[in-house]
């Protein structure tokens, strides 16, 4: 491993790999260590965004759940429960945040696990208090698609999910690739980072959904306002996009995978070209938009991101930490930081818990990892 100071220089000076690799291969507290608009000019100037502490710190409060196989995506439920999804074995399971107990919702049919698909993200509808939806991004034996189902915890466990109804179908499936990351935004739209299936072309093709960032309405439908009236298109030229979250400007970042030199955290535009196949990193040319920040994939292999006090934070998969980018604007104010490096291994999700917490999801049992006992966790922390 690079010392985080290393790292972070490469970082400055200049992205995203595979999922832990560069090809298709590509209740206790604690846990054991690893080894291994322009203004008038009379106008006084806007004063510059501020920016958090240059140096953060980021502390394992405690281990929420344990015993999780494959965890994919993380759903904080109204009253501080998490859903979790196992991407491999199909299943919703809740857990409770106070004792750590785990209760399996139920299976969602049509999940066809393979390489890197299954049951991957999960969202809670923006009006879930009132109609109980939840929303998963799955892999079937034809394609990537998102559906919501009801779910009732007044039926016996195993046996809380309603019938899929699907939201939208047809995004390209691969062994590799497959995106997965669903969140409802600011606007109240459902957004889903999907990947380009390891066929580069599909990236640049805006008739697919490969390789893209796509809005659309809770029912699966484009919204007024994306780049064209009929698509689901936010924005494409990308690679693999896991990670998707929203600053306090309710401004949309996104992480995405590189192949052998640059993963990638961008700013995302509507109608953007992020440059995948022709681009990688920075410095992609005209036409394309450069990420903000970039790493060496072997630092970072970038899945899910979250925003909290002032920073963007990035779980790592093939660099095994956390990385923290304090933003000021549009731009890292200062160096990055990487956390927890090699603790816990491979690290999947993060979603803001509140304040200056956030839910860390590790993935040691997703094939690519090395489980120890307790494997997999969720991790509560305390960040600044």
């Amino acid at each position: 491993m690079t010392a985080v100071s290393a790292a972070a220089a490469l970082l400055l000076a200049t992205g995203c790999s595979a999922d832990g690799g560069n090809g298709p291969a590509g209740p206790a507290t604690g846990a054991p260590t690893r080894s291994a608009a322009s203004s008038p000019a009379s106008a006084a100037p806007s004063p510059s965004p501020s920016a958090p502490p240059a140096k953060g710190s980021a502390r394992v409060v405690s281990t929420v759940a344990q015993g999780l196989k494959s965890p994919w995506g993380l759903a904080p439920l109204p009253g501080g429960d998490l859903l979790v999804s196992s991407r491999d074995e199909g299943t919703l399971t809740r857990v409770d945040a106070e004792t750590g107990e785990l209760t399996v919702l139920g299976e969602v049919p049509g999940v066809a696990p393979g390489g890197e698909g299954g049951l991957l993200g999960i969202a809670l509808s923006p009006k879930f208090a009132a109609d109980h939806l939840v929303y998963a991004y799955f892999t079937t034996e034809s394609d990537n698609r998102i559906a919501r189902m009801l779910y009732d915890e007044n039926r016996p466990a195993g046996q809380q999910l309603g019938a899929p109804d699907t939201v939208l179908r047809g995004i390209p499936k691969g062994v590799v690739h497959n995106g997965g990351r669903i969140a409802f935004g600011p606007d109240g739209m459902l957004y889903a980072g999907t990947g380009e299936t390891g066929d580069t072309g599909l990236a640049q093709d805006k008739a697919s959904l490969g390789g893209k960032i796509l809005r659309m309405t809770p029912d699966g439908q484009p919204v007024h306002g994306n780049p064209e009236a009929d698509s689901v298109v936010y924005s494409y030229g990308h690679r693999n996009v896991q990670g998707l979250a929203w600053d306090g400007r309710k401004r949309l970042w996104a992480a995405e995978f590189g192949q052998n030199t640059w993963d990638e955290l961008n700013l995302i535009q509507p109608g953007g070209n992020y440059g995948w196949p022709e681009a990688e990193g920075k410095g992609g040319g005209s036409g394309f938009i450069d990420p903000v920040a970039q790493w060496p994939v072997a630092d970072a292999s970038p899945s899910g991101i979250a925003f909290a006090r002032g920073s963007v934070w990035m779980a790592g998969l093939r660099g095994e930490r956390l990385w923290r980018i304090p933003l000021a604007g549009d731009k890292p104010s200062s160096a990055p930081q990487a956390f927890l490096e090699g603790e816990y291994g491979r690290l999947r999700t993060v979603v803001a818990a509140g304040g200056d917490r956030l839910w860390l999801v590790t993935s040691e049992t997703d094939t690519r990892g090395t489980p120890e006992a307790g494997d997999d966790r969720v991790l509560l922390l305390e960040v600044r």
